[in-house]
């Protein structure tokens, strides 16, 4: 498959995607104050920087984007135009997995949430989130 961009462009494109505060994140993030929740974003203090964590309870949740976390990566890999965009994913799928892995094993709890189910049931997706966050 032949990129319809020329490099700078595509270079240009794809600058401008966040991986930080996106529209999903801001979505949660305003749910959780509305619901008087009080949570770190995007805490450095720990590996894999979660974009919620409760640090006394020890609890962190990661709002991951379906492509940058290989969310259906097998399917993925079939519409993936280059090798480098499918080592790109599995790196990141291999990184997320250890981040976790080293969160639980220093006794944190974690949460994993989809872009796709915040986009198809938000609500349900809060609810999640929120019960989580809740337990003790």
């Amino acid at each position: 498959m032949v990129d319809i961009f020329s490099e700078k462009k595509r270079s240009e494109i794809m600058s401008k995607i966040r991986s930080k505060n996106t529209k999903i994140e801001s979505l949660i993030f305003k749910a959780l104050r509305r619901k008087k929740i009080y949570f770190q974003k995007h805490y450095k203090k720990i590996h894999g920087c979660p974009d919620i964590a409760l640090p006394k309870k020890k609890k962190a949740i990661f709002i991951d984007g379906d492509f940058w976390h290989g969310k259906n990566l097998k399917e993925l890999e079939r519409r993936l135009p280059k090798k480098y965009w499918r080592e790109k994913i599995k790196l990141n799928v291999l990184r997320d997995k250890k981040n976790r892995k080293e969160l639980k094993k220093q006794g944190w709890q974690v949460l994993r949430v989809w872009e796709e189910d915040i986009i198809k049931d938000t609500p349900r997706s809060i609810e999640k989130i929120v019960k989580f966050l809740s337990e003790s």
